[in-house]
C-alpha cells in the first residue's frame, strides 16, 4: 500500500469504520460523511474472524440500504484491531518455527532469566519455550559487545541449520546472534542466505525487530514475532483479498499494542506488535470521552464477554512498558501497559476446593452463556447479571437475541448453588460481587503497584457488560466518579478511529549520565532513527508538518537491572542538560518504587535510546448536544425487581431508555439504564447525569458522619 492510497486518509470523503475483533463479539463503529456514527456488534467466528469481519460490514450495508459492494466502495478508512496473534500465543497454536543462534546459546530460551518468576513457589515452572530443542541450531561466530567481530559468522553452519529446518518443514526462522543490536553483519549474512534458501518462510531478524541489549528479551521476542507471523500474514492477505472482492477500495489500517496504527503491509512483517491489539485503543478513545469533563489522567477500563482490559492515563498519554509478556513469554516491544485478566460476560463459575471462582474459562461466542440458550451449560456472568435483574431477558442487543432466565437459573443453581450450599439468587450475588473484586485487583496492578492511588482518577468504564458493575468496582477501590462514553460498548473500535500512526524505534547506548559523556556522540544514534522513521512515515502518506517525534532515555542507577524510562526533549542531548535529565529520573524512580538516590551520589546510567515517531492523522468531530432540563422521566418506560447490593435483597428499580436521555438529564439510584448494547447499574447513593457526549457521569454522594 503506497503513498497514494494512504494519501486519502486526509480527505473526508466517505465512511470510516473501526472493528475491533475480540472473543466473544465483534464490534463495529461506523462514521459516516455527516459526522454522525452507528455502532453494531456481531458474534466473533474464532474459527475465521475474517468471516465476522465481513458478515457485521454486510449487516451496516443492509442498515444504509445499499449492497455490501455498493457500502464498501464508499468505505474511506477500515481500522482493525485482532486477536487473531494473541489466540495463537494463548492456545499454543502458532506457526512451526526454527531458532538460528550463537553457538552456546542454543538454551537461552529454556534458560530464560534463571530466576522464578514466583519466587516462593518452587512447583512454578516456566513453560515450555515456542521452539523445541531440535529446530534451536547453533551457529558458531560472535559479536562483541562494542560491535566488533571477534570470530567470522561459519556459513557453513547457516547452511547445514537451514537445511535442516527446511527438511523438517518449518513455516518460519528466526535469527537471534549475541550483540546484533551493535552490528547486524552476520545476522543479516544468515538472514540473506534463509531467505534465499527457504524464500517460503517467514523471516524474523532480531536487529530488525528489537536491536536493543538483553539476550533472552530480544531473543524471546524475535521468537515470538516468527511464531506469529505466518498466522497474522495469511490472516491479513485473506481479510485484505475478501475485502477487495467485496468491493473496498480504499485504506487498510491495523492497530498495534504501541497504541499507533500501521498499515496491513507494515504490522504483517512486525506480527508481534499486535499481541496487544484490541486494548490499546481504550486510552485514546478515553481522551475524546472525558474532553467535556476536563483533566488528563483517568483509568479505563473495557469488560468484553472474554477478558477485562485496564489501563491507565497520565498527563494525557497511555502509560507504555518495554517489560511485558504474553502467556508469560517476554514480549520487549513498547506496548501498553495493560492488565489483562480472564473477566468477562462469559466467565464461567467454578468451585475450588470449596471456593467460589469466575473465569478466567470462557463461554465465548459458541456456545456463549446458558442464558444465549445455544447449548452452553456453564455458569457465567452474563447469567448472573440476568438472574439479578440488571439484565432484560427481552431486550438484550436490544431485543435481537432473547435470553431465557430459566437456563441461567438452573446452570447456577446446579453446578454453583447446589455445590456451596445456598439458594441461587445468594449465588448469583456471589459470582457478581467475584468478578467486581477481580477486575478492582486489575485496576490495583496498574495504579496502586505503580504508586498511583486509583482514588484520584475518574473511571471510564466500557465494554457492553462493563457498566453494570462500574459502580461496585469504584466502591471496591474508593472512586467517586464513573463515566460511561456514549459508545462505550463499541470503546475500541471507536478509538481506533482516533488513533494516530505510530512506530518506535530503539538503539542501545550504554554511558554514565555525568560530565564525561558526550552528547555530540549522542545525537548520531537520534538522527539515524529520525531519518529511518521520516522514510517509514512518508512512506505511509504522512505529511513533513504532520510527523512528531518523542525520545525517551532509559535509565538506571549503576548497579541496578530495571531501567526506567524518562521523556526528555532532543534538544536537552545537544546542550548536555544532564542535571535536567536525572532530576526527571529521579523523581520518576521515586514514584515507581518510593525512594531515590539523589543525595546519595549514585551514578545514572544510559542503556537505550528509544524513539517514538507519530503521524499524526484526521479525527472525528466531536457531536455536542444542547443542554436539556434534568428532568428523566420522558425516558422511563417501566421498572422491574432488580437485586440490590446494599440491602441484599430485591427492590422495584425504575427503568430508562438510555437512547431518549439527553444531555443535562439527571436521575437517582436504584436505576437502570438500557442501550441497545449497553446496559448501566446505578445503585443507591449514586447519581447518574448525561453529558454533551451522550455519556453517563455516575458520581457517588458523600456519606453522612454518624455521631
Amino acid at each position: 500500500m503506497g503513498a497514494a492510497s494512504m494519501g486519502a486518509m486526509g480527505r473526508q470523503m466517505g465512511y470510516r469504520i473501526g472493528i475491533d475483533v475480540g472473543g466473544t463479539f465483534t464490534d463495529y463503529l461506523l462514521l459516516e460523511p455527516s459526522g454522525g456514527t452507528r455502532a453494531h456488534k456481531v458474534l466473533s467466528t474464532p474459527d475465521d474472524p475474517s468471516r465476522a469481519v465481513l458478515q457485521g460490514l454486510a449487516d451496516l450495508a443492509a442498515a444504509s440500504g445499499a449492497s455490501l459492494d455498493g457500502f464498501l466502495r464508499q468505505v474511506e478508512i477500515i481500522v482493525h484491531g485482532t486477536t487473531v496473534t494473541t489466540n495463537a500465543v494463548l492456545t499454543g497454536r502458532f506457526a512451526r518455527t526454527g531458532l538460528l543462534t550463537t553457538h552456546g546459546f542454543r538454551d537461552a530460551l529454556q534458560m530464560r532469566r534463571g530466576v522464578r518468576e514466583s519466587f516462593y513457589d518452587n512447583k512454578f515452572t516456566a513453560p515450555p519455550p515456542l521452539v523445541r530443542r531440535r529446530l534451536r541450531l547453533p551457529v558458531r561466530g560472535r559479536i562483541g559487545h562494542d560491535g566488533r567481530e571477534i570470530e567470522p559468522l561459519s556459513l557453513d553452519d547457516v547452511e547445514r541449520a537451514i537445511e535442516s529446518l527446511a527438511s523438517k518443514e518449518v513455516e518460519a526462522v528466526a535469527i537471534s546472534f549475541m550483540h546484533a543490536y551493535a552490528n547486524p553483519s552476520h545476522e543479516e549474512a544468515a538472514a540473506e542466505l534463509v531467505g534465499r534458501r527457504v524464500p517460503q518462510a517467514y523471516l524474523s531478524v532480531s536487529s530488525r525487530v528489537l536491536p536493543q541489549v538483553r539476550f533472552y528479551e530480544r531473543t524471546s521476542t524475535t521468537v515470538l514475532n516468527a511464531v506469529v507471523g505466518p498466522i497474522l500474514q495469511r490472516y491479513m492477505r485473506n481479510l485484505q483479498r475478501r475485502l477487495a472482492e467485496s468491493g473496498f477500495e480504499g485504506v487498510l489500517r491495523v492497530m498495534q499494542s504501541n497504541g499507533g496504527v500501521t498499515s496491513a503491509d507494515t504490522v504483517a512483517a512486525l506480527a508481534a506488535s499486535t499481541l496487544l491489539s484490541g486494548p490499546a485503543a481504550a486510552p485514546t478513545a478515553g481522551l475524546a470521552a472525558i474532553e467535556p469533563h476536563g483533566g488528563d489522567r483517568f483509568i479505563t477500563v473495557d469488560m468484553g464477554g472474554t477478558s477485562f482490559d485496564a489501563a491507565m492515563v497520565v498527563g494525557g498519554a497511555p502509560s507504555i512498558t518495554t517489560a511485558g509478556s504474553v502467556n508469560r513469554f517476554a514480549l520487549a516491544l513498547p506496548a501498553m501497559d495493560i492488565a489483562t485478566i480472564g473477566a468477562g460476560g462469559g466467565s464461567i463459575a467454578w468451585i475450588d476446593h470449596g471456593l467460589l471462582r469466575m473465569g478466567p474459562q470462557s463461554a465465548g461466542a459458541d456456545p456463549g452463556p446458558a442464558c444465549y440458550g445455544r447449548g452452553g451449560e456453564e455458569p457465567t456472568c452474563s447469567d448472573a447479571n440476568l438472574l439479578l435483574g440488571y439484565l432484560s431477558p427481552e431486550f438484550f442487543a436490544g431485543g435481537r437475541l432473547q435470553l431465557d432466565p430459566q437456563a441461567a437459573l438452573a446452570a447456577i443453581e446446579r453446578r454453583v448453588a447446589q455445590p456451596l450450599g445456598m439458594d441461587p439468587i445468594s449465588a448469583a450475588h456471589g459470582m457478581y460481587h467475584v468478578m467486581n473484586v477481580n477486575m478492582a485487583s486489575a485496576i490495583r496492578e496498574i495504579s496502586v503497584q505503580k504508586g498511583w492511588d486509583p482514588r484520584e482518577f475518574p473511571l471510564i468504564c466500557a465494554g457492553g457488560a462493563g457498566a453494570i458493575h462500574a459502580a461496585m468496582i469504584a466502591r471496591e477501590l474508593g472512586i467517586r466518579r464513573i463515566l460511561v462514553p456514549h459508545d462505550a460498548s463499541i470503546f475500541c473500535a471507536s478509538g481506533m478511529l482516533r488513533t494516530d500512526l505510530k512506530h518506535d524505534f530503539v538503539r542501545s547506548h550504554a554511558a554514565l549520565l555525568d560530565e564525561t559523556v558526550d552528547g555530540k556522540r549522542l545525537l548520531p544514534l537520534v538522527e539515524a532513527m529520525i531519518d529511518e522513521a521520516n522514510g517509514v512515515l512518508e512512506a505511509e502518506g504522512i505529511a513533513a508538518g504532520q510527523r512528531r517525534f518523542v525520545l525517551s532515555l532509559e535509565l538506571r542507577y549503576l548497579g541496578q537491572y530495571h531501567e526506567v524510562p524518562v521523556e526528555a526533549p532532543i534538544e536537552w542531548l545537544s546542550a548536555g542538560a544532564w542535571d535536567a535529565i536525572c532530576s526527571a529520573f529521579h523523581e520518576r524512580h521515586d514514584r515507581l518504587y518510593g525512594y531515590e538516590l539523589r543525595d546519595e551520589g549514585t551514578p545514572v546510567e544510559l542503556v537505550n535510546l528509544r524513539l517514538a515517531a507519530v503521524g499524526h492523522t484526521d479525527k472525528p468531530p466531536a457531536r455536542r448536544e444542547p443542554r436539556s432540563e434534568p428532568d428523566a422521566e420522558h425516558a422511563r418506560k417501566g421498572s422491574r425487581p432488580a437485586y440490590q447490593p446494599q440491602t441484599r435483597a430485591f427492590a422495584d428499580t425504575p427503568v430508562y431508555d438510555g437512547d431518549r436521555l439527553r444531555h443535562g438529564n439527571r436521575l437517582e439510584g436504584p436505576a437502570i439504564v438500557e442501550k441497545v448494547t449497553t446496559t448501566v447499574f446505578v445503585p443507591a447513593g449514586f447519581g447518574l447525569e448525561v453529558d454533551a457526549l451522550g455519556g453517563f457521569l455516575l458520581e457517588e454522594h458523600a456519606m453522612e458522619v454518624l455521631s
